[in-house]
């Protein structure tokens, strides 16, 4: 589940993280109430609004600015709110701004000039470990800093039996090149960091740039978080964190059905039970010369109401050409599953795509006679081969 920058940093502020602090706006007005307020708390007299959106790169796209007064927090936050922000990692219609942060100025003069560093906490699948990945080169893409300067990248693995050494923090603030006061903060930043992301049962933590100060404080500026579905349960208080408006909405509505669905870019719809399936199904239809429309694990149940409400997610998008429906007949009859798509084929009246179905294990034989005279323009298949070559004519 990915969170907003503030709801990020209300995570990492609970564990002891210090953050560049920030009200939330929905309109120009609580935006000017909001730097009101901030100014009383911190005393900062300029504001940085920031477009809340699941997408990195904003400032790129004109989703983050800064303000010198409170009639540009007005002003600006208004020409924020209700944009469709692009970023490098949007679509090309980009995602439409409902909020921004209003956040204090933490750039401010003093002896020492500000420094950006890059950190972020995640998992390494080749290890089995979590690690920090950090650099000096904070405040850019890390992936141009990895292509163009890979030595500025550090990276420290930790011991899942031990945590998060004491010497392990010192090494990440000596390698940024740290000392005094500075250093102490980095590490204390570091200790708190990976806790919060141990504690709150995230798979990634990225702050870009995390900030020295020109007094030597160590801060988020920006946070990027985002928690395992899988652990939610065991926090019932950030399951509200969720914003449906940034997710796809087919995506949602598949979820709400208790389906597994994943939106892809390409022209095949699938239907299959089964991850393992799935993965081998999309497999075979880019052998086959096409490109998979979605993820789509519908589970041991394929009953005909379940299968009515794949084909309608599927066919939602309108760049499926076809669809293949791809059966293992193991906890669930292929006779059965074969009904629910004569049912659903007819309750849905007229499907306009080509529909090829793969059903194999128990009652796979009557399975195939159900299709083959349902009257229906469903072309049905044994084999896997079999499958992928009326995929690859029908496209042709």
């Amino acid at each position: 589940m990915n969170l907003h920058e503030y709801q990020g940093k209300e995570i990492l502020s609970s564990f002891g993280v210090a953050i560049q602090r920030g009200v939330v706006a929905q309109t120009p007005e609580e935006a000017v109430v909001a730097a009101r307020k901030l100014t009383e708390e911190t005393g900062t007299s300029w504001h940085v609004i920031k477009a809340q959106v699941h997408a990195g790169g904003r400032g790129k796209g004109g989703g983050v600015k800064l303000a010198k007064s409170l009639e540009e927090v007005e002003k600006l936050s208004g020409q924020i709110i209700g944009m469709n922000l692009i970023t490098p990692q949007t679509s090309a219609e980009g995602k439409k701004v409902h909020q921004v942060l209003i956040a204090e100025d933490v750039y401010y003069p003093g002896d020492n000039e500000p420094e950006e560093y890059y950190m972020s906490v995640l998992l390494n699948r080749a290890t089995g470990k979590n690690m920090i990945m950090y650099s000096t080169e904070g405040g850019m893409d890390i992936e141009a800093v990895a292509e163009k300067t890979p030595h500025l990248i550090f990276t420290e693995e930790i011991d899942p039996t031990q945590g998060l050494l004491p010497f392990q923090a010192r090494k990440v603030a000596f390698n940024l090149g740290l000392s005094g006061q500075a250093f102490k903060e980095m590490t204390k930043f570091v200790t708190a960091l990976y806790k919060a992301y141990t504690e709150a049962d995230a798979s990634l933590f990225e702050i870009n740039p995390v900030l020295k100060t020109s007094d030597d404080k160590v801060i988020a500026v920006d946070a990027k978080v985002t928690l395992d579905d899988n652990a939610l349960f065991r926090h019932k208080d950030y399951a509200y964190m969720r914003d449906l408006r940034e997710e796809n909405p087919i995506e949602v509505e598949a979820k709400e059905a208790g389906l597994n669905y994943v939106d892809l870019d390409g022209n095949v719809g699938c239907m299959v039970n089964g991850a393992g399936l799935a993965m081998a199904t999309m497999d075979l239809i880019k052998q086959a010369g096409g490109e998979p429309a979605n993820f789509l694990d519908v589970g041991g149940t394929a009953d005909a109401e379940r299968v009515e409400t794949a084909f309608k997610l599927i066919l939602k998008d309108p760049n499926v050409k076809a669809i293949l429906v791809n059966i293992f007949g193991g906890i669930v009859r292929c006779d059965r599953v074969a009904q629910g798509i004569v049912d659903a084929y007819k309750n849905m009246g007229t499907i306009n795509v080509p529909i090829i179905v793969r059903l194999q294990g128990t009652n796979a034989d009557i399975a195939k006679e159900l299709i083959d005279n349902s009257g229906l323009d469903v072309q049905s298949a044994i084999e896997f081969q079999e499958a992928a070559d009326k995929v690859q004519a029908v496209l042709s």
